[in-house]
């Protein structure tokens, strides 16, 4: 009788769906929430000019976030891939021309993977290392100079950057439990200062709420620029959507994170801008370098205002996690499409994650948090957005045209694509009308060089020994390989 050889097995070696849709929730909540609802809440306010009008601003703002996510979610069950708006630009876009129609993505990649993501979570985790070490500030050595004190920020937040790389490059499964961890401390700090401005006001601490609309601004401009800083300080509601091949039922589970998590964060926001006013003056607000610690020292007892520079901290820490996790994601679907290294689409053989990507975003957001003051690298970027969001809606448009048989579980009311279309046009041309700046300038020089970057390596499709001499040493350093079946003996 012939000996029967053993079966091969075969090992998928792709992306694995890890997010349930609490995590999925986590997951918007952790990037949407940073360090801004604790430490500078205040340019709606100083450009609304009254608690009230502030106030409506800021759930205004949420329910404005809320339609462009649902939108978003439509286009999750269209496209079912991650990179959200990039990966929606390809399908909508890309057919249209054969030059000119993956231009859109590519900038979309070039923008967020190349700078604004990586200076984003540098910035972030620079946040965290002020933050973490306040408390201790009674315990350092007495004559510590400035510049010794920065060198410390520095190592602690690169510290930080090292944990969140290796955390991100282990496994999704360790990602989504401190992922949870974090949010849900984040969350108990919020609610921390919403108990402790319910109680500030159940003790008859109204008088700033009295006449709540005088002072209104009555300038467009300044109700622009207002609606403009909310709707910036809600950024992140599309953050699913960038991980859609890792989201289990995504086709179900977006629409509902999004569906639960934007009312969340709604009611955390209007809620802690309340208690906020509530307790400190619009001037005192403006001028307070954290208004969360301002806040702390005049409501809560000394031993329970730890937990705010602790919150911010825990809350910083969470949502550079997240944003280095999405990042890494929109670089592993531009890597299968060319429009990076295709070395960046390559999986870790047992890990199950971008390795390289991770790993090269990793070294990015270091080297912006070397590089010092960036925080021009982000405002220059951050108009771009609302581009990319408004070329989102475009494309949601023109598939519905184009793939008008393509499974949509659910279908957002057009006059919402419109509107949200509409706002983004606005938000886009409204900070260079209201304020011109350089800056400006220099995104135009950014876009321009990544076109002549397009032309040369995406188009053209130019390679170099030395581009393959990289992916070969980056599959050596990171164990990945091309996302395929491997068999095994």
């Amino acid at each position: 009788m012939a000996e029967m050889k053993p079966e091969k097995s075969e090992k998928k070696i792709e992306l694995k769906r890890e997010l349930g849709l609490f995590s999925a929730i986590n997951f918007i909540l952790a990037v949407m929430i940073g360090s801004g609802i604790f430490v500078s809440p205040t340019s709606a306010l100083e450009r609304s000019g009254s608690v009230g009008f502030c106030l409506i601003v800021w759930a205004s703002c949420g329910i404005l976030s809320l339609l462009g996510a649902l939108a978003f979610a439509e286009l999750s069950t269209v496209v079912p891939r991650s990179g959200a708006e990039y990966a929606y630009f390809i399908e909508a876009y890309g057919p249209l021309h054969k030059y000119f129609g993956n231009l859109p993505a590519f900038i979309c990649s070039w923008v967020y993977v190349v700078i604004l993501r990586p200076a984003e979570v540098a910035v972030i985790i620079l946040t965290f290392a002020e933050y973490s070490i306040q408390p201790f500030h009674e315990f350092l050595p007495k004559g510590i100079t400035p510049e010794t004190m920065g060198t410390v920020k520095k190592l602690i937040a690169l510290l930080a950057l090292g944990l969140i790389t290796y955390i991100n490059l282990t496994s999704v499964k360790l990602f989504v439990k401190v992922q949870n961890i974090f949010v849900i401390c984040k969350v108990a700090a919020c609610l921390i200062v919403i108990g402790g401005g319910i109680y500030w006001l159940a003790m008859g601490n109204t008088k700033l709420l009295n006449n709540p609309f005088a002072g209104t601004t009555r300038s467009p401009g300044n109700i622009a620029l207002a609606f403009y800083s909310g709707l910036w300080a809600y950024d992140g509601w599309s953050s699913a959507a960038i991980v859609t091949e890792e989201i289990k039922r995504p086709e179900v589970n977006i629409l509902r994170s999004i569906a639960i998590a934007v009312p969340i964060i709604t009611i955390l926001y209007v809620s802690m801008n309340l208690v906020y006013m509530s307790a400190l003056s619009i001037p005192e607000m403006i001028a307070a370098p954290a208004v969360a610690l301002t806040w702390a020292e005049r409501v809560l007892p000394t031993w329970l205002g730890i937990s705010i520079p602790l919150g911010v901290a825990i809350s910083t820490f969470g949502c550079a996690l997240s944003l280095q996790f999405g990042v890494s994601r929109l670089c592993y679907v531009a890597g299968r499409e060319g429009h990076v290294p295709r070395v960046f689409s390559f999986i870790h053989v047992t890990k199950m994650t971008p390795a390289a990507a991770v790993v090269f975003q990793g070294f990015l957001a270091c080297a912006c948090v070397l590089a010092g003051d960036i925080t021009t690298l982000i405002e220059f970027a951050t108009f771009l957005i609302w581009i990319f969001y408004g070329l989102a809606m475009g494309a949601l448009l023109i598939m519905r045209k184009t793939k008008p048989h393509a499974d949509r579980p659910y279908r957002v009311p057009t006059a919402v694509v419109w509107l949200v279309l509409l706002l983004a046009i606005f938000l886009s041309v409204m900070p260079i009308i209201a304020e011109p700046s350089w800056k400006y300038l220099f995104a135009l020089v950014f876009i321009l060089l990544g076109v002549a970057v397009y032309h040369s390596y995406v188009f053209k499709k130019r390679t170099s020994r030395i581009m393959r001499k990289f992916t070969h040493i980056t599959q050596l350093m990171c164990l990945v390989v091309a996302p395929e079946s491997v068999n095994e003996d």
